[in-house]
């Protein structure tokens, strides 16, 4: 490829991205706020899976998140009920998170509706692009995931 073309499809590669992902916290945004959710409580629901004991360490680290910051948003996602806490016996200043029975549902509910979004997206596109979409998606996430190790 030549250095120009590297050049303008690196560009429009930059350009789509950034649109994308606007996009994407967009579609977020609005599934959270139909579910009476923030965001941030929106994608830690979607890290934490049925029947899963997870670290508070574990989901800041997934989430990117700071400790006090978690701890905000785990607060907010007990008050409604939808997962628990407790302390780790071993480790007194961790915390071991986990769906409730009210939160395993809510969830369900919440990956169906979350599903449902990106099916509609997908009758927007021709069939035949699904495919190639997904594939091209599935490079482009890796490509990206072996650059951040690089860094």
């Amino acid at each position: 490829m030549r250095s120009e073309e590297l050049e303008n499809t690196a560009s429009n590669l930059a350009d789509l991205t950034f649109r994308l992902l606007a996009s994407c916290h967009e579609k977020e945004e609005r599934l959270a706020k139909n579910h009476g959710l923030t965001q941030a409580e929106f994608r830690c629901l979607r890290l934490i899976q049925a029947g899963e004991n997870i670290n508070n360490r574990e989901i800041a680290e997934r989430m990117k998140l700071s400790a006090s910051r978690l701890t905000r948003i785990i607060d907010g996602l007990v008050l409604k009920g939808y997962v628990m806490r407790e302390i780790e016996p071993s480790d007194r200043r961790n915390m071991r998170v986990y769906l409730s029975s009210k939160g395993v549902e809510f969830t369900q509910r919440l990956n169906g509706d979350y599903l449902n979004i990106h099916k509609d997206i997908l009758s927007d596109i021709d069939l035949v692009q699904h495919k190639p979409l997904i594939n091209a998606m599935t490079h482009l996430l890796s490509a990206l995931e072996r650059w951040i190790a690089k860094s």
